[in-house]
């Protein structure tokens, strides 16, 4: 598969452990594509919100402006939200698992894929600090064992 991440939520894989996996697309307007296709976003704090017409969108997502079309983007908001494109049934059963005590659902990484931008949403539950030890001692085991292979 042609797929380049352009971004991950490493801070929301930290806090949060994953559930539920989708891939969703993004409505953009040219200028925001030309931007995310150079990776000037943040997912940092970003989340997914369902309303009331069973519509989902990407909250707190931050696109900067790109720079040749700023006679365009005259009183852009980088931050506004954007509507993510799932099929009803996809939608319906987010919901219906968001609802659960402790879920919420969060973007988890963004990649071009044969041209089009996509967005991975995840159903997720937060971690306690136990677990995020857990997943520190982890991670630094790992570096430990890359570190002796490396010298051999």
């Amino acid at each position: 598969m042609n797929k380049k991440i352009l971004a991950k939520n490493t801070e929301g894989l930290f806090n949060y452990e994953i559930m539920d996996k989708l891939t969703a697309g993004i409505v953009l307007s040219g200028p925001e594509v030309k931007s995310i296709k150079n990776s000037r976003l943040s997912l940092k704090g970003s989340y997914i919100r369902i309303d009331h017409d069973s519509e989902a969108w990407l909250i707190n997502c931050h696109v900067a402006p790109y720079g040749p079309a700023k006679n365009v983007q005259m009183g852009y908001d980088p931050q506004k939200p954007r509507k993510l494109l799932l099929r009803k049934k996809e939608i319906s059963s987010l919901i219906g698992k968001s609802k659960q005590k402790g879920l919420t659902i969060i973007p988890t990484s963004v990649y071009n894929n044969k041209g089009l931008i996509k967005v991975e949403i995840a159903l997720v539950k937060g971690k306690t600090k136990v677990d995020k030890r857990e997943s520190i001692k982890k991670r630094e085991v790992d570096r430990q064992i890359k570190r002796t292979l490396k010298q051999r």
